[in-house]
């Protein structure tokens, strides 16, 4: 199937593009970026352009900053054409249900994707964790935004989610694995005097479970979740992929090439089924933290 991927920056050189080219289900047909390339694909510099220039192009791809997302979206979905969102998959929720409301109008397929639950081990938590009772819980979340951010001021503007941009991916398993619904009790946000989205944050809710979000984290990064149970403790390490029972390893593998392969075979077989799959839980996670946050400032942040 032909595709278009529109967005063409680091996550869409790292990611997208070497798992399109392994796919046997995708064709890279096109590319839309005001500057990025992919070598031997068909560029343009305008959904616009390339949606009135490629009718055989049916589905697209949307690797944008949320902010901008929307609108290439939407004009993707007003074509007829199928779509696939970036984590997160908008700037707001209101936009992803207008989003999700023209898809159905339309008749086409929207896939609001979270790389993170295709970690190597979030399948393998979520299924010993079913019949277990959670008693307590904590996320460390903790990256460089230097090393993985490098110059992207967006991040950090209204709209840009600022550390939720990693923080999501950490909501996006805990909502996938539990065994209960979870939501959010209450939240402090630290935000650069500088800057419109947060650089930390430290969320608790209800279910007894916490979580430590930092944007500046030198050296060695962090990405774990730890769980306490009725019948014994678990942990996935290294963003999901590694995991552990009891204090001993339980399988996984410490790598994330498998995640997004991952994510357009659920595309291809979404197709295939005529259906969608938007679901917003860890999004609105995101949401209730920024409105239930306390709001502190911490010092100016400059890349």
């Amino acid at each position: 199937m032909k595709i278009a991927l529109v967005g063409i920056g680091k996550i869409a050189l790292d990611q997208h593009v070497p798992a399109l080219n392994a796919s046997q289900d995708w064709e890279l047909a096109a590319t839309v970026s005001r500057a990025g390339r992919v070598e031997g694909v068909e560029a343009y510099t305008a959904i616009a352009d390339m949606l009135a220039a490629r009718p055989d192009i049916g589905v697209v791809s949307l690797a944008l900053p949320p902010v901008p997302r929307f609108a290439a979206a939407f004009a993707a979905l007003e074509a007829g054409r199928h779509v696939m969102l970036e984590k997160p998959p908008g700037a707001s929720l209101s936009e992803v249900h207008a989003l999700q409301d023209l898809a159905q109008k339309k008749g086409v397929t929207l896939y609001t994707s979270w790389h993170s639950r295709e970690a190597e081990a979030v399948a393998a938590a979520k299924a010993w964790l079913a019949d277990k009772q959670v008693l307590r819980g904590h996320i460390t979340w903790r990256e460089d935004v230097r090393k993985w951010h490098p110059g992207q001021d967006w991040i950090f503007e209204a709209g840009g989610m600022g550390v939720f941009d990693p923080g999501i991916n950490a909501l996006s398993i805990l909502t996938e694995i539990l065994p209960m619904p979870v939501h959010l009790t209450g939240a402090d946000l630290d935000f650069p005097a500088n800057r419109q989205a947060p650089i930390a944050a430290r969320l608790q809710f209800a279910q007894n479970i916490t979580a430590d979000f930092d944007f500046r984290q030198e050296g060695p990064q962090t990405w774990d979740m730890e769980f306490e149970t009725d019948q014994g403790h678990i942990a996935l390490r290294m963003g999901g992929n590694i995991l552990e029972i009891n204090g001993k390893p339980a399988g996984g593998e410490n790598t994330i090439m498998g995640e997004y392969p991952a994510l357009y075979a659920r595309m291809a077989a979404l197709l295939r089924a005529g259906a969608s799959d938007v679901d917003l839980r860890p999004m609105v996670l995101v949401a209730d933290a920024f409105t239930l946050g306390q709001r502190q400032t911490t010092d100016a942040f400059d890349f």
